[in-house]
């Protein structure tokens, strides 16, 4: 369960292809690189147990850079090409990260560099993995002057992904290492074996952002398992099926967003290519429309898979086709950890009610620098017992349906976005009395963003202010934070404390929900 297996018994087969050109790495030549990585990370004093970042867009140096860390026993901090400078600079410093690998094509990388002193004083290096940043080491370079064998104090590394919290800022899930040698079997990987037949015979094609974790994770597996893995840069849905033809992929993890987009298509173009290979599509991230899921099924036969839970791998359910015809709109049961839900004192509830959805026995998550919010997301009583903040019920089958998010979080295109960053920016601006954000529906992304304003001045209400307070949250945040419109109020409803009634908002946009 490692790629270093199938350098040795496979070494010519592509670990990685790129979608767009054919650029591929080899078992043999990603063995040496990640090698040669490792080697660099250690001439630079760069120990186990130590954080380097990965700031790319999707590309073969993305699992170059994943693979040279795994192997040297650090935790590897993939970071959203959507975020700003200062977004980015945030997650390095909270992260502790010694070392950041990014590229021109990133959009705020410069930005980043020239303020690099200022911004990032604490990452004592910085590669470019490509030419454009002027005046930063190259990757590449660096790392044709490393020795191509293994490092004497190999151990296994991991990633450490950032997921948002509802004040704002987004927080790490640091969960510790195993300190087992670098090719120890690894239990994801054998999970997705196990589940979907994924294995050396196996196409992967991935259309989505290997800064997020699913997509990350679903390639690691792929590698540890001897797969191909074939990367897009961006998700384009005739294209999709254009190379599940032509690689003959069997196996892809995919968000709703996607279905939804596929099946806008017209007929003759989803009937023209040839998709006999594909095995099963395994989908998560966001709420899919039971219609759209019955039509996938429909369309490519009972393929489709679905499991809910998060990065801090606490606990999953799951869901196979056949079971989802019987149990609609269902997100599956426990098959880690043991599921529990309660009311707001603590207590379980019966099946059939809702309730905020704990899981007891996954693992034992830490959110990095906040000790606040990981006691706040496990039980009052049972310690053990930890949630991500979700609302939902059971039948008396055990299957878990998701009602609600309990902190309103916005799933727009499968990216999960907290309001609360953009609400705090949006305050402080001078023609702003008080501000809401929320999720509003969208065809295609199931939600995007929208901006209640209470304006200091009523009169100054419209389009020219709506424009500027959209151009002000574009030039502090990710676009995927910024409203994609805004409303007007007179007044926000507020309770006598402060409590922001968001949900009467909300309903304004959701009738009947």
């Amino acid at each position: 369960m490692h790629p270093r297996h199938f350098a040795r018994t496979a070494p010519g087969r592509p670990a990685i292809v790129m979608a767009a050109d054919g650029a591929a790495t080899s078992y043999a030549a990603l063995e040496e690189i990640a090698n040669r990585g490792a080697n660099l990370f250690r001439s630079l004093g760069i120990e186990a147990g130590d954080t380097i970042a990965i700031w790319l867009k999707n590309g073969l140096e993305y699992y170059h850079v994943y693979w040279a860390a795994q192997r040297a026993g650090l935790y590897v901090c993939p970071i959203s090409t959507q975020l700003t400078a200062e977004e980015a600079a945030y997650i390095l410093a909270d992260s502790g990260s010694k070392l950041l690998v990014t590229h021109a094509d990133v959009a705020a990388a410069a930005a980043l560099v020239r303020g690099r002193a200022t911004l990032v004083p604490g990452v004592a290096t910085i590669f470019d993995a490509g030419p454009g940043l002027g005046g930063l080491p190259s990757w590449h370079a660096a790392l044709a002057g490393q020795p191509t064998g293994p490092i004497a104090d190999e151990s296994a590394g991991y990633h450490l992904v950032y997921s948002s919290g509802t004040t704002g800022r987004p927080k790490g899930i640091r969960l510790p290492l195993s300190g087992e040698a670098t090719d120890a079997p690894h239990m994801l990987a054998d999970r997705i074996s196990g589940r979907y037949g994924v294995g050396e015979g196996s196409i992967l094609l991935c259309p989505a952002p290997l800064y997020h974790t699913a997509p990350l994770v679903y390639g690691m597996a792929a590698h540890r398992l001897g797969a191909t893995l074939v990367v897009m840069d961006r998700f384009h849905a005739e294209e999709t099926l254009r190379l599940i033809e032509r690689h003959r992929v069997t196996f892809m993890q995919m968000v709703p967003t996607m279905f939804v987009r596929l099946l806008a298509l017209p007929e003759e173009i989803r009937r023209r290519y040839n998709l006999s290979s594909l095995e099963k599509i395994v989908h998560a991230a966001a709420p899919c429309p039971v219609e759209i899921k019955r039509r996938m099924i429909e369309w490519l036969g009972p393929i489709i898979y679905e499991y809910y839970g998060g990065s801090e791998g606490n606990g999953s359910t799951f869901i196979t086709p056949e079971e989802w015809l019987d149990h609609p709109g269902s997100v599956g049961r426990a098959d880690w950890g043991t599921l529990h839900i309660c009311d707001d004192a603590g207590r379980e509830v019966p099946a059939g009610v809702d309730g905020l959805v704990y899981f007891a026995g996954g693992w034992d998550f830490q959110y990095l620098n906040d000790a606040q919010k990981t006691r706040d997301a496990r039980h009052p009583v049972h310690s053990g017992w930890s949630t991500l903040g979700d609302i939902g019920h059971v039948d008396d089958e055990g299957y878990l349906y998701l009602t609600d998010r309990k902190s309103f979080m916005i799933i727009s295109g499968g990216v999960n976005i907290y309001p609360q960053e953009t609400e705090n920016l949006l305050i402080l601006h001078p023609e702003v009395a008080d501000a809401a954000v929320i999720g509003v529906p969208h065809p295609d992304m199931g939600e995007e963003v929208k901006a209640v304003i209470q304006p200091q001045r009523w009169e100054d209400a419209g389009p020219d202010l709506a424009a500027r307070l959209i151009d002000h949250c574009r030039a502090h945040l990710s676009h995927v934070k910024c409203p994609r419109s805004i409303d007007f109020d007179p007044a926000l409803p507020r309770h006598d404390t402060g409590k922001l009634y968001k949900q009467e908002i909300r309903a304004r946009y959701w009738p009947g929900k």
